[in-house]
């Protein structure tokens, strides 16, 4: 895909988690995250992450009062590449992010978008398997999910 893709520090972890950080490979070729992710991440990235600084220090400072440093610098990131996509899970900084008109998606996103694209066969296998390993998902949403692509 030609779009940029920046992430948040709670997808790749998420993923990570489950081994399938990969999926973000698949569906994008590279992705950036700021050296804040990096640090939030912790582990040795592969070498389609690729880290970037955020130029505008103002910027993210400002974000910053109302969110972690990850989220806050992604989100600034974002800010300053045009056409780029924002992965981010948090409902606050998915909120502040669209109000300054970031297109974003989630985990959950980028795994029915995998789907959608056959790179996984059983979704909500998948997505059962990030929540039984941490990863907050409302059982409203869960329910929808399950409704829409569990077994027929």
């Amino acid at each position: 895909m030609d779009r940029i893709i920046i992430s948040d520090t709670s997808c790749l972890i998420a993923l990570s988690n489950i081994g399938m950080l990969h999926i973000i490979k698949d569906l994008y070729d590279e992705i950036i995250i700021t050296s804040e992710v990096k640090a939030e991440f912790g582990e040795i990235l592969p070498d389609w992450i690729i880290v970037m600084q955020v130029r505008d220090k103002l910027k993210q400072a400002d974000i910053e009062k109302r969110l972690d440093k990850g989220e806050a610098s992604s989100i600034a990131l974002a800010l300053e590449i045009p056409n780029s996509i924002l992965i981010i899970d948090e409902i606050k900084g998915r909120n502040i992010a669209k109000s300054v008109n970031i297109e974003i998606i989630g985990t959950i996103g980028i795994l029915l978008l995998a789907s959608k694209n056959g790179l996984i066969n059983d979704v909500v296998s998948v997505i059962l398997k990030l929540t039984n390993n941490g990863f907050r998902l409302s059982d409203k949403l869960l329910d929808k999910i399950i409704e829409k692509y569990g077994r027929k």
